[in-house]
């Protein structure tokens, strides 16, 4: 639909698209059955329904933070209807009963949840998961986010256990011993700041051995959160060889660079860390030319009063699911609507196994038949971030006090708006 914009009002009934308006001299208008609800979108443009491949909800454990409830109604603001929420929770979703925990706690909220597993028992790195009986239970993507997988034979043994059973493994790649200690990246900032710093090959040594061994094992790999030009060029490179290789950044990596830090403002301290100018361009490039697949969110809640240690001990991460289609329209402005949409909604559904090619709701094209999950953005309209007034139980965003351009007004779930004109409806 995006590729071919036009003028169109959208039929949706029973949680699909009926109809969209042809070009009949009409402008693409319908008219509405009798008591049908009408969703204006007038000066806004209609796109398939937004997929975050990485999101926190921090459910069980820190509900403080964010809450299952809390992030979805997040996530709806933000224009999503689905999201996959990793297991780095406590206790983390190594076990059925654990997924079957929070997939019931996931029934009644504004997007659909779906649930990544654990690779390995505890996300420790020493038995593998029992992925099977959580693939039984629709789990299709496997990490253990927060950590990468040390050791390259448990590594291998998962890729061809994920191969078998037609599953993706996401890797969170970092190299412990050579991130360990460190607060932001290892550079000119961190050198003038005085700060500990993570190395770019902490990163790119995991990707480098993490694309051999899927090559050798002939398994898909989703590689989580990239940050450095090297790591472009290890997956753009991997890509021309053929190797089955998917990959994510976030709006704060296309956004913001490690001179952000330069106050020892914690609300700048992530992980991966925010990188120097020629990564953050690097990554920009990659996903202008396809290297990169999809933009995700790393939505990562914290209470206020972690966040508000000194730099060095605050924990990393942001939120970012409401401000991630300001952020992107903002600061990607150059790229094309269908691309941005190919992005954040038709591949991310591609890679977690919830698009139309597997049977799935998400990331359809809007066309009668398919699923009416939708999301209605203001492309022109300009607001400044109030991290107050954002719907997660965490503060910490970045993006404070910035103007950004472009804002969701309405989504819409399986038929149902849960937002509407900017407002939660459930």
């Amino acid at each position: 639909m995006v590729a071919g914009l036009r003028q169109a009002d959208v039929l949706v009934s029973d949680g699909r698209i009926v109809q969209v308006g042809s070009d009949d001299g009409r402008g693409g208008a319908l008219e509405a059955p009798s008591g049908a609800v009408v969703i204006d979108a007038g000066g806004c443009v209609v796109l398939p329904g937004l997929v975050d491949l990485h999101t926190h909800l921090r459910q069980p454990g820190d509900e403080e933070a964010e809450t299952i409830e809390s992030g979805a109604r997040a996530a709806a603001l933000g224009g999503f209807t689905a999201v996959v929420a990793m297991p780095n929770t406590n206790p983390p979703l190594d076990s059925a009963s654990a997924v079957r925990d929070v997939q019931s706690l996931a029934r009644d909220v504004p997007v659909d949840v779906f649930v990544a597993g654990a690779i390995t028992v505890a996300r420790a790195g020493e038995r593998l998961a029992p992925m099977a009986e959580l693939a039984r239970l629709g789990v299709r993507l496997f990490t253990d986010d927060g950590n990468g997988v040390q050791s390259a034979g448990m590594m291998r043994r998962a890729l061809e256990y994920a191969r078998g059973l037609g599953v993706v493994l996401a890797q969170h790649c970092e190299v412990a011993s050579l991130a360990s200690g460190g607060a932001m990246h290892e550079g000119e900032w961190s050198a003038r700041l005085g700060l500990p710093g993570i190395p770019a090959s902490a990163e790119e040594v995991m990707v480098a051995r993490d694309l051999l061994l899927a090559r050798e094992v002939g398994a898909r790999i989703h590689l989580l959160h990239l940050s450095t030009s090297g790591s472009v060029d290890l997956v753009r490179a991997a890509k021309r060889l053929g190797v089955a290789v998917t990959a994510e950044a976030t709006p704060h990596h296309v956004s913001l660079t490690d001179a952000s830090a330069a106050t020892y403002d914690p609300l700048f301290k992530v992980n991966p860390p925010l990188r120097s100018k020629g990564d953050v361009d690097a990554v920009r490039s990659g996903l202008a030319d396809g290297t990169i697949d999809a933009i995700a969110t790393d939505h990562a809640p914290h209470r206020a009063e972690t966040k508000d240690l000194p730099f060095d001990q605050a924990p990393p991460g942001m939120i970012g699911l409401e401000t991630a289609v300001g952020v992107v329209l903002t600061e990607l402005a150059d790229l094309p609507l269908a691309q941005v949409v190919a992005m954040m909604s038709t591949r991310p559904a591609a890679i977690a196994g919830i698009g139309p090619a597997n049977g799935g709701a998400h990331g359809g094209p809007i066309a009668a038949g398919h699923a009416a999950n939708l999301c209605i953005v203001d492309l022109e309209a300009t607001w400044v971030v109030d991290p107050s007034r954002l719907a997660s139980r965490s503060a910490n965003s970045p993006y404070g006090g910035r103007k950004l351009t472009g804002r969701v007004r309405h989504t819409v779930l399986h038929g149902e708006a849960v937002v509407i004109d900017g407002e939660a409806q459930r």
